[in-house]
């Protein structure tokens, strides 16, 4: 704490002291006094307290004293409330010690009550007063900006204008000169300037974005400001200077040069003039035009993001009509502000620009895009259509050669000339219009092509003649009266001519007559009426149409009336034909040929068939020899011992008979007969053996052989044999495998088979 302040507690304890003896002195003269005895009044003889902040040396610190007219060596003090007992402690004299160093920014006053009671009995002597021991300040805090400024102002804003405004704080007394802060600035003066409540404003209206955009600022604040000392702070302020439109917009250059190709589409960007403006962009706002009228045709001028100028194409160039273009490009700005800060270089706000349009290679140029051309239906083939010419837009001027894709198209097309001629015959009523594309391609050159559609339209021509309509299921009832309309035909005409008809009879008919009724359309109408009832004939008319064509052309139809006996009130609702023509459709007629066709065609396979197969069987049958054939006519068994009867068992007894006859096997001849036998030779028992043996090994070897005793043939044999079935397919192929001592068993019947079959016969000959 400063010498003042001391200065300051010195005489703030002069006159606590002063105010406590006037206020004792008043209290004596009063008890003098004989009725003021008779008043019971306070004996306190304090209110307030003070005690300096951050005091200096070791607690305890002298606070104050506590004074009562009724204390004695008997009472003692009491206090209660804001840090009593603990920061604040009164002793037996009545004498508060603070036994803390106290900070006011902390805590400014503390709040207590004081009684004074018997040491004894704890009575309260006198009853309770609050005081409050106040903290005085000391400058022992500094002022503090809470944070680093930015401000911004415009460029070439007036003079005076408040840039921002800063705030520092003081925590001290702020009702002392301790906690009253004043501001300067450290730097920047000759440019802004600051007042006591902090606002910082310029001091001139020239500040220059384009030559200074940012100014740093050091403001400095101090307390107590009538007193060169203090304590004090500073901050830095950025203050940013915002850009206006005060600069004018020039071109880099004076002149710029450009080249671009023929062939570029519209839009095409030919070149960017570049501008330069020193201010920011989003303050840049240059305008652009173009001349003369040659160049605003076909070229135009837009801006950019970064606001140049660029030139785009407006339509297509032609290196053969302009090879190249002179323009000026002029440039203005609407917002800049007058007058402009430029300096330095001149500006340039018109310049001069030369595009010049490169030649290429271009496909063929149509004389046009769409032809139209018309031509007669009746048209003879080789007819001219027309002409499709194209030539080579280049210097070189290469030939062209024509064609037509369409291999649909009935038009050909001359390859040299492009001239058109008719291939095939036209007809209105099935294609009308004829759309198809001619290709141009130049000869001797990369093969560029281009197309150009041709449109045929075909004119009508009065080819077709008219039909009649509404002249079928015409009945006429029996009781007709004459000049009774019967019925009201009409004609249609496929061309495209007015659709006007007019009708007669092409034979005079007794019964009926034609009248015209002048709207294309004509009545029949009866003659002589009350017909036959019965009458089952069909009265024809033969009617011929003619119609409004040149030349006009007519057509004859048979329109057939057919008897009707109508209902009441002459209702042919009922009405049927008397009889009706017998005739079948085209469409049925084929569809029962095709059925007759196919049920001969499926009865020559069968028959076809039968005869490959018994073709077949008998061929088989001659090949394996003819006692084989003899084995499978026989396709069908006996009822066992039952049909012995059925076959002549004599060849198998001529065969154990040696020296006799080997004849032909009767023993088939029930199913069919065999050939004429050569001469019989004379046979023995080997010979029958060996006979039997070869075919049988044969049978048993020939794998790719029918099996002729099949199942079919020998799948029922008799039930009364004995012997059971002999098939092949029970057997197995390998003959070692068998065992024939079976037939032993079987009687003299099968005594010849046992010898054969049998286990005892030598493997390499034979018992006979």
């Amino acid at each position: 704490m400063g010498r003042s302040a001391e200065g300051q507690m010195t005489v703030l304890w002069v006159w606590t002291w002063a105010l406590t003896l006037s206020v004792a002195t008043a209290t004596a003269e009063s008890k003098s006094t004989g009725p003021a005895l008779l008043r019971q009044k306070r004996e306190w003889l304090w209110k307030s307290l003070f005690l300096e902040e951050e005091k200096a040396g070791p607690p305890p610190f002298y606070v104050g004293k506590l004074n009562s007219s009724k204390a004695n060596k008997n009472t003692k003090f009491i206090i209660e409330g804001d840090g009593a007992n603990t920061i604040f402690r009164v002793d037996e004299y009545g004498d508060i010690m603070a036994y803390e160093r106290l900070d006011r920014e902390e805590k400014s006053s503390y709040r207590l009550t004081a009684s004074l009671v018997d040491i004894h009995t704890n009575r309260p002597i006198e009853e309770k007063d609050m005081f409050t021991i106040h903290i005085t300040d000391l400058n022992d805090n500094s002022p503090k900006f809470p944070k680093n400024y930015t401000g911004s102002i415009a460029e070439r804003s007036p003079k005076g204008t408040e840039v921002l405004k800063v705030i520092a704080t003081d925590a001290d007394d702020p009702t002392t000169s301790n906690g009253q802060v004043i501001y300067r600035l450290l730097n920047g003066t000759d440019l802004f300037s600051i007042n006591n409540m902090g606002s910082i404003t310029t001091k001139v209206n020239y500040l220059d974005r384009e030559k200074q955009s940012t100014y740093m600022i050091m403001v400095h604040a101090k307390d107590m400001p009538s007193v060169a000392a203090g304590n004090s702070a500073t901050t830095m302020v950025t203050v940013n200077v915002g850009d206006v439109n005060d600069n004018m917009a020039s071109f880099k250059r004076g002149a710029f040069s450009f080249d671009v190709r023929e062939n570029e589409k519209p839009a095409f960007k030919v070149g960017v003039l570049e501008v330069e403006d020193q201010d920011e962009e989003q303050n840049k706002d240059p305008s652009f035009s173009i001349k003369p009228e040659s160049c605003s045709s076909v070229f135009q001028v837009e801006q950019n993001p970064r606001r140049d100028a660029v030139l785009t194409l407006k339509q297509g160039l032609d290196f053969e009509k302009t090879p190249k273009y002179t323009c000026e490009v002029q440039m203005r700005e609407a917002s800049l502000v007058t007058p402009p800060d430029n300096s330095g270089s001149p500006v340039i706000t018109r310049a001069t620009v030369l595009v010049y349009v490169l030649d290429i290679d271009e496909p063929p140029l149509f004389t046009q895009a769409v032809y139209n051309f018309s031509l007669r239906e009746d048209a003879a083939l080789n007819s001219k259509v027309g002409r499709a010419s194209a030539t080579d837009p280049d210097a070189a001027k290469l030939q062209v050669r024509y064609s037509i894709d369409d291999p649909n198209c009935p038009v050909k097309i001359d390859p040299q000339t492009g001239d058109m001629y008719t291939d095939r015959t036209l007809d209105r009523e099935l294609v009308p219009i004829h759309t198809f594309h001619v290709t141009a391609v130049e000869i001797g050159s990369q093969g560029l092509k281009s197309y150009a559609t041709v449109n045929l339209v075909v004119l009508d021509v009065n080819d077709n003649a008219p039909e009649l309509t509404n002249a079928t299921n015409i009945y006429l009832c029996h009781n007709e009266a004459a000049g009774m309309v019967v019925q009201t035909i009409g004609a249609v005409d496929k061309d495209a001519h007015a659709q006007e008809f007019y009708f007669t009879l092409a034979k005079e008919s007794s019964n009926f007559t034609l009248i015209n009724n002048g709207n294309s359309t004509a009545s029949i109408v009866v003659k002589q009426g009350n017909f036959e009832a019965d009458d089952a004939r069909e009265y024809l008319l033969e009617v011929v149409a003619k119609d409004a064509g040149q030349p006009p052309r007519s057509s004859t139809t048979t329109v057939a009336i057919r008897m009707c006996r109508c209902g009441p009130g002459m209702s042919k609702e009922g009405c049927t034909a008397p009889y009706v023509k017998t005739g079948v459709s085209i469409h049925a007629l084929v569809a029962i040929l095709l059925c007759i066709l196919t049920i001969l065609v499926i009865v020559i396979l069968i028959v076809l068939r039968r005869r490959y197969q018994k073709d077949t069987m008998v061929a088989l049958g001659k090949s394996n020899g003819e006692i084989h054939e003899q084995l499978v006519t026989y396709d069908e068994e006996g009822g066992g011992e039952m049909d012995t009867n059925g076959y002549d068992v004599s060849i198998l007894t001529s065969a154990r008979n040696e020296g006799g006859p080997l004849q032909a096997p009767g023993l088939y001849a029930v199913v069919k007969k065999p050939p004429p036998a050569p001469p019989v030779p004379v046979a023995g028992r080997g010979d029958m053996a060996v006979m039997i043996e070869v075919k049988k090994d044969e049978a048993d070897h020939d794998r790719d052989g029918i099996p002729y005793d099949t199942l079919h043939i020998y799948g029922y044999e008799g039930t009364e044999s004995l012997a059971g079935s002999l098939s092949s397919l029970a057997t197995s192929s390998d003959d070692s495998n068998l065992d024939y001592d079976f037939l032993n068993d079987w009687g003299p019947r099968f005594k010849t088979l046992a010898e054969l079959y049998g286990v005892d016969g030598s493997e390499d000959g034979y018992p006979y």
